[in-house]
């Protein structure tokens, strides 16, 4: 029998007058039947990755060669269930590859944000890589890499109109698109996107003012026609924190949100963090349809001779 070892994450309790439990990575208790074979030996199997699963002392020569098989051959189909289901791994399996491994973020915006992300990411297994403009134009025309790739725009500002138009059409090239921006004391994370049809900068800002009365204010902030920028402006703590959620969705991204414990998943999810108190609240918000045309006008019924 291979040996193999509880998966990272999960455990085995020893429960007073109840046997053995699994404890999975998410938190859920389970109960283990271990029909004939014997718990201790179980645990020892499962925890140390040895080959045997016999306990020490069950004897030397060919009876505890022979106890020693009849031991793993009641043991195999726990271990083999253990395996099918995730909670136990080959004892010879390295460290869990990082979740961005293999995937190339590029950066864009200030340095104050970016840098903490790039550190974060390449963490998690990325390779970041600061880049300019022209890189989003290539990768838009068509020019995108093999390896899995997604563009990160991080500004201490409001957006300039018109400046992420062309980058809005990177989910068409299957490109993630991860962005965020200042307004005020606000900063705000806007969603993953990485397929036709995800949430693009365009769409958060039709639904933005869609939800508020103050739509012709909100316009003319994000026009320009506003005084002078006062901040407040990131603090290393809060470009930390907005990096990690910038991390946390980049992740999902890479797994295709295949692990998603929030209620929102990351291509829905619109987040405002405060930077006078650091809270994070998460928002709603769905891609805008395009508008059918408007029919042409009917020709005019002649009037009669």
């Amino acid at each position: 029998m291979h040996p193999s070892r509880l998966a990272p994450g999960t455990g085995i309790v020893n429960v007073p007058g109840g046997g053995l439990a699994l404890r999975t990575a998410d938190g859920e208790f389970l109960r283990i039947d271990t029909g004939r074979a014997d718990g201790e030996a179980l645990t020892h199997r499962l925890v140390t990755g040895s080959g045997s699963g016999a306990r020490s002392g069950s004897g030397s020569g060919s009876g505890g060669k022979a106890a020693e098989a009849h031991a793993n051959d009641e043991l195999a189909p726990l271990v083999r269930a253990f395996e099918e289901a995730g909670y136990a791994v080959p004892a010879t399996a390295g460290p869990r590859p990082g979740p961005l491994r293999g995937r190339a973020v590029l950066l864009l915006g200030d340095t104050d944000l970016t840098a903490p992300l790039a550190r974060f990411a390449a963490a998690e297994g990325a390779e970041p890589r600061a880049v300019e403009p022209k890189r989003v134009t290539e990768l838009v025309e068509g020019h995108a890499p093999d390896d899995p790739t997604a563009v990160v725009w991080c500004l201490d500002s409001p957006v300039p109109e018109g400046l992420w138009d062309k980058a809005d059409r990177l989910p068409e090239v299957r490109v993630g698109w991860l962005r965020c921006h200042r307004e005020g004391a606000h900063m705000w994370i806007e969603p993953v996107a990485s397929a036709p049809g995800d949430v693009t900068s365009a769409h958060v800002r039709l639904r933005r003012l869609a939800a508020t009365p103050a739509h012709r204010e909100l316009a003319a902030y994000w026009a320009g026609h506003r005084t002078p920028d006062t901040g407040p402006h990131p603090t290393e703590a809060s470009a930390a924190l907005i990096a990690s959620l910038l991390t946390a969705d980049l992740v999902a991204w890479a797994a295709g949100e295949q692990h998603r414990a929030s209620a929102l998943p990351a291509r829905r999810r619109l987040r405002r963090v405060d930077l006078r108190d650091l809270t994070v609240t998460d928002h709603p918000v769905l891609p805008v349809p395009r508008v059918a045309p408007l029919p042409a006008p009917a020709e005019p019924v002649g009037t009669r001779p």
